[in-house]
Parts: structure tokens; C-alpha cells; sequence
């Protein structure tokens, strides 16, 4: 990481386009957002622990047959919909509008995902974040979340030891919120963090800055940041520190 950007005091906001780089298998399809590559001479792909967010879509009676990850924590975040998880622990698990799923694989964790034939078509973001270290236990974590509300910031996940609902494994905390037309609210911020946002549905601006359907922005370091929806807007915001330790040996976020 470039250290110029963790010393900066003023907020920079750095946007990218939406992501050309995918992966399309057949009723899978992936598409990766490297939030790196929204800041120029930055010669990490992740941005700190934060390695990507990748927008999922799995048709109706679709199966992704049981297979490992090491050395990551996975968010499944599933905003409409349901996603069927089973691992080898035994665990048979629905994630939806209602719940969030963390995987935290560790020195390995298997799984599956599956859409039933009758289920909706599915869009999510699959989280990838960086451990602080290799070789962890793994585990998993499956919670209901509150109900979003208007306009307002709903946290889902952060580091362990904090108060967060649901936790990983480092430095990234994760909020996301659903803006009505013209609504305008501040970003999550810390001191010495940086954020990036992805635009899940709608558009808004950030400052001048116009970010829209599935776009991103990185932000550096500054309070009082306001996002504007442009249109009715669901946004995900992860507060990162971007000097946290990382470890770069995930299956997928590398």
C-alpha cells in the first residue's frame, strides 16, 4: 500500500467503474471488485484487509457442490432472495434479507450453496477479508440482523473483540443502508480508517463525486463525508484500517 494515503488527513474520494473482471458458469456468475484498483500507483489488487467484494448471481435450481476455503473470512450478505448453505459440520443454513452468514474458514472450512428449482434468481455480495493470520480455527456464524431502516446505517459485521453482531478476523467493519430519493447521510468513519463503498442498486454522490449502479469509491481518511442518493440507493460501506496486518494465502481473497 502506497503509505502516503494512511497519513492523509483531508478525504480523498477515488471512484471506479463498474467491475469488467467475471467469471460465468453457466447458472453461477461472479463478478469481482477489487477495491485497490480505484486508486492510482496502488499496487494491491485488496485495499488492506478488505481483499474483494464480489457480486454473486445463482439461477433457480442452481448447485455449487461442496468444496474448501483457507485462510479467509467470507461475508454472504443476500439483500433479497434466499441462499441454502451445508457444510461438513453439519450445518444446513438459509441466508436472507433477514440473516447474514460468515464463514470464517481458517485453516479450512468445507461448504456448499445451492438455489432450490422454485427459489427467486439470486443476487448477493460475497465478502472477502484478509485474516491477520494463517492457520486460524475455523468456524461460522449465522445470525438474524435487524431490520434496515430508512435512511439510516445498519451495522452487519466487524473486527473480533468488538461489539459488532458478527465478526472477522481483522481490521473491516461492514454497514449498509437503504437511501431514499434525495436522502443525504454521513459515512461510518474512524480516525485513521479509509472507507470504500459499493453501490448495490440506485446511485449517489459522494461529496462531488457521482457513483452509480454497481460502482465504488474509495475513501480516505476524513469525517463527515455525506453520500446523496441521486436515485433511491442501497449502499455498502467497509470502514478499513489500511495499515492492518494481512495475510494474502485465501482460496479466493488473495
Amino acid at each position: 500500500m502506497d503509505d502516503s494515503l494512511s497519513e492523509q488527513t483531508e478525504p480523498h474520494v477515488y471512484t471506479a467503474p463498474r467491475t469488467d473482471i467475471s467469471h460465468d458458469q453457466g447458472g453461477f456468475r461472479i463478478h469481482f471488485n477489487f477495491p485497490g484498483r480505484a486508486v492510482p500507483n496502488h499496487e494491491d489488487h485488496g485495499y488492506g484487509p478488505l481483499a474483494t467484494v464480489v457480486e454473486s448471481f445463482m439461477d433457480p435450481g442452481t448447485l455449487i457442490r461442496m468444496h474448501q476455503h483457507r485462510n479467509e473470512e467470507i461475508v454472504s450478505w443476500v439483500p433479497d432472495g434466499v441462499m441454502r448453505h451445508d457444510d461438513r459440520q453439519g450445518n444446513e443454513l438459509v441466508t436472507d434479507s433477514d440473516h447474514l452468514l460468515v464463514m470464517n474458514a481458517g485453516s479450512g472450512f468445507w461448504h456448499a450453496e445451492e438455489t432450490l428449482a422454485d427459489d427467486p434468481p439470486l443476487r448477493m455480495l460475497q465478502i472477502f477479508v484478509r485474516p491477520d493470520s494463517l492457520g486460524l480455527e475455523p468456524d461460522i456464524q449465522h445470525e438474524p440482523i435487524p431490520d434496515p431502516a430508512a435512511n439510516e446505517w445498519r451495522q452487519l459485521f466487524g473486527p473480533e473483540g468488538t461489539d459488532a453482531p458478527l465478526t472477522v478476523r481483522n481490521a473491516v467493519e461492514c454497514y449498509d443502508c437503504r437511501l431514499d430519493a434525495g436522502a443525504t447521510v454521513t459515512l461510518p468513519s474512524r480516525s485513521g480508517w479509509h472507507t470504500y463503498l459499493y453501490v448495490f442498486d440506485g446511485a449517489v454522490a459522494i461529496g462531488d463525486e457521482s457513483v452509480g449502479y454497481t460502482e465504488s469509491a474509495v475513501v480516505t481518511d476524513g469525517r463527515d463525508v455525506t453520500v446523496t442518493a441521486t436515485e433511491a440507493a442501497t449502499v455498502v460501506a467497509f470502514g478499513i484500517d489500511p495499515d492492518a496486518p494481512v495475510t494474502r494465502q485465501g482460496t479466493i481473497g488473495r
